[in-house]
């Protein structure tokens, strides 16, 4: 049976985020709110929670969900050769909508799917999830939503499409701004390319790297 919790008491938030946080630990799946939409959130090392995540959604293993992190130096523990550009992109836009593809750490015992050797790495600029992350670890993420369908903004659209699926829902309000989610960029060349637009253009990312001499590609699907 899901438990759906509200934020809106401080006593109610910690009650939340507790409760998520044993969910996780037991290998459960939990929605919470990001800054950009709700997410449906697994351990990241743990291969079934991350199977059953991806089932939850409709989707495959062509399809390995993103790691979210409570920190931006979490990044070197799960990425090996991030270019200086990729750092400069951190570092302005995390904790963000930013999302970069890196090569993984190859010492990394867990199954995100097929990944070519690659992770998906973000940073949440949401007070609920990163309290979460800190007491978790880094977690399997994706939108909230069944396949093809629009990510969910509030709890209600999760729990509409997911609720049968998740241990524990948190209530935070509606969140981002017209349901675009995070900008994907693959840092894992010599220059960087945008492999799904969403909240940040080209030309914010481009403005941080120019001065460095660099520059993006934009092959970029949009965000859904």
């Amino acid at each position: 049976m899901t438990e759906r919790y509200a934020t809106d008491t401080e006593e109610a938030r910690e009650a939340a985020v507790e409760a998520a946080t044993v969910a996780v630990q037991r290998g459960e799946l939990v929605v919470l709110p990001t800054d950009t939409v709700y997410g449906i959130a697994a351990d990241a090392f743990d291969p079934a929670a991350v199977r059953d995540l991806l089932a939850a959604k409709g989707r495959g293993r062509d399809m390995p969900p993103p790691v979210l992190v409570s920190s931006a130096t979490t990044l070197d523990a799960l990425a090996v050769r991030v270019p200086g550009y990729a750092r400069a992109l951190v570092e302005r836009f995390w904790p963000g909508p930013l999302t970069v593809v890196c090569h993984q750490q190859s010492s990394l015992q867990w199954d995100l799917g097929d990944t070519r050797g690659t992770v998906a790495v973000r940073m949440p600029d949401h007070p609920l999830a990163l309290e979460v992350l800190e007491r978790t670890g880094p977690l399997a993420v994706s939108s909230a939503n069944l396949s093809g369908l629009p990510a969910a903004t509030d709890a209600d659209q999760a729990e509409e499409m997911l609720g049968d699926e998740v241990a524990v829902i948190i209530d935070g309000g509606p969140v981002g701004s017209g349901g675009e989610a995070s900008t994907i960029v693959d840092v894992t060349g010599d220059q960087g390319r945008v492999l799904r637009r969403g909240a940040l253009s080209l030309e914010a990312l481009n403005e941080v790297l120019e001065p460095l001499g660099a520059t993006l590609t934009d092959e970029g699907r949009a965000s859904t």
